[in-house]
């Protein structure tokens, strides 16, 4: 059987020409090793953004937003882990941890301590918003962008025509 050396075998990180699929931009890596230094090495603001939990039904419905970064008094329900179906208010965002510390979420430690349970953003459900001028200002920016987005209507199709 004949083979040829330039094409791609699979077992090179795919960053030969002949394989892998064709990069987008191709000044973003796609390097497991770059990407986890970059998430690791985050900033606090864009651990802000990275520490972001998706909003509940009723506010998706309200604001129109799917998610916010979490912050101090806003309520959140824990929706994977341990404590899946527990409520409550966040006490801290321990950013550096990249965790979120919520009110009635605690352990006993063996000295007999009680002690906050950390728990990722993304693992929670963001119930009631604490809303202030900023808070609102990200909802009202974050909006209209989502409002244009979504599915391709026959209306949307006959109002093509008409031009």
């Amino acid at each position: 059987v004949f083979f040829l050396w330039s094409e791609c075998t699979g077992w090179c990180s795919g960053g030969c020409s002949a394989g892998g699929a064709m990069k987008f931009q191709p000044d973003v890596s796609s390097s497991r090793r770059k990407s986890r230094k970059a998430h690791f090495n985050a900033s606090s603001s864009q651990r802000r953004i990275i520490m972001s939990s998706a909003l509940s039904n009723e506010l998706r419905k309200k604001h129109s937003v799917r998610s916010m970064p979490v912050r101090k008094d806003d309520e959140v329900s824990v929706v994977r882990g341990t404590y899946k179906g527990r409520e409550g208010k966040v006490i801290q965002c321990y950013r550096k941890k990249w965790v979120i510390h919520i009110d009635r979420i605690t352990r006993e430690k063996q000295s007999g301590a009680t002690v906050q349970v950390g728990i990722h953003p993304s693992k929670c459900v963001i119930t009631k918003l604490k809303l202030d001028k900023d808070r609102r200002a990200i909802l009202e920016r974050k909006a209209p962008s989502k409002a244009k987005k979504g599915k391709y209507t026959e209306q949307d199709a006959a109002m093509q025509d008409v031009d």
